[in-house]
């Protein structure tokens, strides 16, 4: 084993991904996948992620390494209990946990409903305190973990065009700092990721029209979008063990949006 490769070692590690089906997640699962994990992709859209195992048992199908996929909503207590317990019975460990999971909506403040403020809030907010909250018990009776959630270049200063989503994800940040002081002395490191515009079909539909774009592009030095491929090292150094002195971090990965102002 060559030096880097004993640096970013992931062999045999039990990763968890929420919302695992979903444009960056499934990116960061076939990272892990090739990084030797083990891996347990939870959506409530199953079908997608039925569609991503088999497309990482076709990497590599001679891989001993397991998949496993279900239907998960990450807004229900029992599902968390279902998956903790095939990991005490199947791995009796959890080493990655990544929280993807959330919603976004493109509505203008004043027509939001309370409900529907909510449900986008709470897609962020709560599910990744949830997980924490399950997850990160398990991890912590383990003493060892590496929990990545996600923050997002609307985090501070916000958006425009995404305020909910604002509010959930600079919440995101402040709990992930949390329970980083929390938790350091269980052996469980938490951090998270401020992507910046990896756009989806549903981005480039609902958000980010031609004037939208050209506007992002000039507050980003690099001028362009991101590659969901450009995510994969950052999240491979914060689930393996040469990240063991980050913890309560905010690693951006924008293209130097957050450094632009004028």
């Amino acid at each position: 084993m060559s030096y880097i490769e004993k640096l970013f070692n992931l062999e045999n590690k039990v990763a968890v991904i929420i919302g695992a089906g979903g444009h960056i997640c499934s990116e960061l699962a076939k990272g892990l996948y090739l990084s030797g994990c083990h891996l347990i992709l939870l959506d409530i859209r199953k079908p997608k992620t039925d569609i991503l195992k088999k497309k990482l048992k076709k990497i590599n199908e001679l891989n001993d390494q397991e998949i496993f996929n279900f239907k998960f909503d990450a807004n229900k207590d029992n599902d968390y209990k279902k998956i903790l317990q095939l990991i005490s019975k199947r791995f009796k460990k959890l080493d990655i946990l990544i929280n993807g999971a959330g919603i976004n909506s493109p509505k203008n403040i004043l027509e939001f409903s309370t409900k529907e403020w909510n449900k986008v809030v709470q897609s962020h907010i709560n599910t990744t305190f949830l997980s924490c909250k399950y997850f990160g018990k398990y991890m912590k009776n383990k003493k060892s973990g590496s929990i990545i959630n996600f923050s997002s270049a609307s985090a501070g200063p916000p958006l425009s065009k995404a305020f909910p989503y604002s509010v959930g994800k600079a919440g995101v940040k402040n709990l992930t700092q949390n329970l980083a002081r929390e938790w350091a002395h269980d052996g469980v490191r938490v951090n998270c990721i401020r992507p910046g515009f990896f756009p989806t079909d549903w981005n480039l539909k609902n958000f980010i029209d031609r004037k939208r774009k050209k506007d992002i592009l000039a507050h980003t030095p690099l001028n362009r979008f991101g590659d969901v491929k450009e995510l994969i090292s950052p999240i491979l150094l914060l689930a393996s063990d040469s990240s063991s002195f980050i913890t309560g971090s905010e690693l951006t990965v924008d293209g130097g949006f957050s450094s632009m102002t004028i």
